[in-house]
């Protein structure tokens, strides 16, 4: 299982959305390298959902549940998107200063290319977030 982060501006699309929707496609990525990472997302994969924005923070944890198509929403491009349905929310959310000030957590991808909207997150960060959010899975 691999793991990795999406962002979203909650007045884009929410966490609280998603919950209520119960899945979600998630398009529009416009990106060559967070379409990449899109097409390498496998079905029950896990993905922290992050709010940009002014809020800057992880707040939920999400799992793909199916694997990438075609972009419906791309009019021009080979783009690609997946299904998102949730699976908790954290119970602390964990602000993206909390994340560039932690020692492991700083060497994340949404600290280094704060503006790339899908990155992958590796084991020993998924440990430290889990842990910074008093969340289990």
């Amino acid at each position: 299982m691999n793991y990795w982060l999406v962002k979203s501006e909650p007045e884009a699309y929410a966490w609280s959305q998603l919950v209520k929707d119960g899945v979600t496609a998630w398009t529009g990525v416009r990106n060559f390298a967070a379409r990449n990472h899109l097409r390498a997302m496998k079905t029950c994969d896990r993905v922290f959902f992050y709010h940009s924005g002014e809020e800057k923070s992880a707040v939920g944890l999400a799992r793909v549940v199916r694997e990438f198509y075609p972009d419906p929403t791309a009019t021009e491009g080979d783009w690609s998107a997946v299904d998102l349905a949730p699976e908790k929310a954290l119970a602390k959310t964990v602000t993206l200063a909390a994340i560039k000030a932690d020692k492991i957590l700083k060497e994340m991808v949404l600290a280094k290319q704060s503006r790339l909207s899908v990155s992958p997150v590796t084991e020993a960060q998924v440990k430290r977030l889990l842990k910074l959010a008093e969340t289990k899975i």
